[in-house]
């Protein structure tokens, strides 16, 4: 039925028709002048429904409105979205005002000639210190325009869960790595691969911390060690801020997904591999008001620490080995 919709209607969840079963909660974003039409199909074909967000254009404008002049000069900068530009000149001002904990790294470019950073921290001042590595990265996906860098990495690449059709949500691309930015990132993962142990790749919407695989059935190889992680890292979640994240593999939690970072940077030898899915979990979808920013990032940083913390323990070498060479 989806095709007699307005173009300019979107699906949000799932990300493609494909996935949509019997029994379960379809989300789309209607146009003002499309709702009528599609209340009307809906209603025809007995599809119960209902009415999430009424003001979607007033969301829209909450998130593009930004007062401030100077990117850090309000208490409230964590708690409002951001221009490309303020992100930009956020990381080149963290980095010259700290330079001996963050250093920015230009990986290349987006294929709108945007640079792609990553940020390396430097978390103590020991002999053995050690780092994270961030990867920063902006891309969008217009209908029959781009390609879905969620499945543009070599994980199965394009196989059940994507497509070849340029005009689906799900496209693939011509080849594995075809995107500048999908490139960017796998290059600079096989750079650092001995030193890399944990990957993050944080999305929104639905609430879920991930790991692999989401690109097959079968099971990661350490897999009760990654679901132990997700499990207590949603268990506290739960605990302190009185929010349900779902959790396990990928493929076996929502649907397969083949192509993406996470499965491939876990068979490069990163045995630590995850996505988290943000808030929320279907209310605003997409445009989670700004005054819901800080609880979302308070909720993803207790789960970055709490695995973070169990990887540290798993990797740390026995008290009286010698060290690495």
């Amino acid at each position: 039925m989806l095709h007699c919709f307005s173009s300019q209607t979107a699906l949000w969840q799932p990300v493609s028709p494909h996935y949509i079963k019997e029994e379960t909660q379809v989300h789309l974003f209607v146009p003002a002048n499309s709702s009528e039409t599609v209340t009307d199909l809906l209603q025809k074909h007995a599809i119960t429904h209902e009415v999430l967000l009424a003001n979607a254009n007033e969301l829209i404008e909450m998130q593009t409105k930004n007062d401030s002049t100077d990117p850090r000069s309000s208490s409230t900068f964590y708690e409002r979205y951001h221009s490309l530009e303020d992100i930009y000149y956020w990381i080149n001002r963290t980095a010259q005002d700290n330079p001996d904990k963050v250093k920015a790294i230009l990986i290349g470019s987006s294929y709108e000639k945007r640079p792609l950073y990553a940020l390396k921290l430097t978390l103590n001042n020991r002999p053995n210190k050690k780092a994270i590595w961030i990867d920063c990265g902006i891309h969008a996906r217009d209908a029959c325009t781009g390609v879905d860098l969620n499945r543009n990495f070599d994980a199965n690449w394009c196989t059940e869960g994507a497509s070849h059709e340029p005009c689906t949500e799900i496209y693939c691309g011509a080849f594995p790595e075809s995107e500048p930015e999908s490139e960017a990132v796998a290059n600079f993962l096989r750079l650092h691969k001995d030193t890399v142990q944990l990957y993050l790749s944080i999305h929104s919407y639905s609430q879920m911390l991930l790991f692999p695989y989401s690109c097959t059935l079968d099971e990661a190889e350490n897999h009760n060690d990654l679901l132990e992680m997700v499990q207590e890292a949603a268990q506290k979640i739960r605990r302190y801020y009185s929010n349900t994240y779902k959790y396990g593999p990928g493929a076996k939690t929502i649907y397969l997904a083949p192509g993406g970072s996470d499965d491939w940077a876990y068979n490069l030898g990163i045995k630590y591999s995850f996505t988290f899915e943000l808030q929320d979990r279907g209310h605003y979808g997409f445009l989670l008001p700004p005054s819901h920013i800080a609880k979302a990032c308070n909720e993803a940083l207790l789960a970055v620490k709490t695995i973070a913390n169990k990887v540290i323990e798993k990797t740390q070498a026995p008290m009286g080995s010698p060290p690495a060479a």
